[in-house]
């Protein structure tokens, strides 16, 4: 009777975080799901604070992003916590996709794919937001990606200045990627539901790959508690960055006014996208380059339908994890690449690492199942 009572509300709510059956034997590498929760909270409560004294002008941002910091209370703060959030939400997204690749958990096929969607969608308010404060590299960075779509046969063209709104990067942009920066966040929170929703329909993996339907329990308070330390172990650095040294990961040319008539020396996003930026470089060709950056994050889309081995995830598959431990490091090789002028010896490294990028997703299936055979 008592359980009749709760509203269809509070129903899904403590199914999702109470009473949900849980491997018993998942590791702490389970935890960036939640953590990642609050890093989306963060930014969007943070985001709704500064959206209430910016101005999306190029005449207005710049100064008004400058003054609001003495001006009104505590807005540096939020905003040192919205910027250093941004990339502790990526360390997180990318530890989490790394976790479900190591594991295995791609099997799930709808889960694994709102998730690529999710973090697409995470990227692409990344980029926007940081064309906002209408800096030196906010209005280069916005210039050279969005005249990637002139790569496009036939509609490219026309399709850089639908982006732009005009003949350049200008108020019109500017205005329109504020709105979207602002409404993208509330699709990642629908999509992260999604998510939740297909997550709790499947069933979670865990580290051994084995099927944990007979040894589970419930979330609250087993995993809630170790998801609380997680959270303490995540926030405690992003605050300590955001008191002693907010400005660490920042570009110091941002902090100069976006100035059409002069081009940085050498023009980078920030480095949660350095690696796909070293992809783009690597490539002579411009639609090549344009082709292989979006290649880049949608190959992980592909991993659903790769061949699938006896044993999920590659904890038993020695060849299988040193091939995955050479891709992580791949991955930092390239971000490290991406940071660098484009010249030589930096393009030949980018097209060398890239390459070895691309040949995780190609032979991580064929390598497992040869040692599936020989076991």
């Amino acid at each position: 009777y008592k359980a009749s009572r709760f509203s269809p509300l509070m129903s899904v709510v403590r199914h999702t975080v109470i009473t949900l059956p849980t491997p018993v034997n998942i590791s702490t590498w389970w935890n960036f799901g939640s953590l990642l929760g609050v890093c989306l909270a963060i930014q969007i409560f943070s985001g709704l604070v500064l959206s209430l004294h910016f101005t999306a002008h190029t005449d207005l941002s710049f100064y008004v992003v400058i003054q609001s910091f003495g001006d009104v209370y505590y807005n540096w703060w939020f905003r040192a916590l919205h910027a250093n959030g941004a990339s502790f939400f990526f360390i997180g997204l990318y530890l989490h996709v790394a976790r479900g690749m190591y594991y295995g958990s791609y099997v799930f096929k709808e889960v694994w794919s709102v998730g690529v969607v999710i973090l697409l969608l995470v990227m692409a308010s990344a980029f926007l937001g940081y064309v906002l404060p209408w800096g030196q590299m906010s209005f280069w960075g916005a210039t050279v990606i969005t005249s990637l779509f002139s790569a496009l046969p036939i509609i490219g063209g026309d399709v850089v200045i639908w982006l732009w709104g005009g003949f350049s990067v200008d108020n019109a942009t500017l205005t329109r990627f504020f709105g979207l920066h602002f409404l993208l966040p509330f699709t990642v929170a629908g999509l992260a539901g999604l998510h939740l929703f297909f997550l709790h329909d499947q069933g979670s993996s865990n580290p051994l790959g084995v099927s944990s339907d007979y040894n589970k329990v419930v979330f609250h308070h087993y995993y809630v508690l170790k998801d609380l330390v997680g959270v303490c172990f995540f926030v405690g650095p992003l605050l300590g960055l955001v008191y002693f040294n907010p400005w660490l990961l920042g570009d110091p040319e941002n902090f100069i006014e976006g100035n059409p008539l002069v081009t940085p020396h050498h023009i980078q996003p920030e480095w949660y996208f350095l690696f796909a930026y070293a992809i783009l470089r690597a490539v002579p060709n411009k639609l090549g380059g344009v082709v292989a950056l979006a290649v880049a994050v949608l190959i992980l889309l592909y991993m659903p339908f790769s061949p699938q081995t006896a044993i999920k995830g590659l904890s038993f598959y020695p060849w299988g994890k040193a091939l995955f431990f050479s891709l992580i490091g791949v991955f930092i090789l390239l971000t490290w690449a991406g940071a660098k002028p484009v010249e030589e010896p930096y393009v030949v490294v980018s097209q060398v690492l890239s390459f070895l990028y691309f040949s995780y997703f190609l032979l991580i299936g064929p390598l497992t199942r040869i040692q599936d055979k020989l076991l």
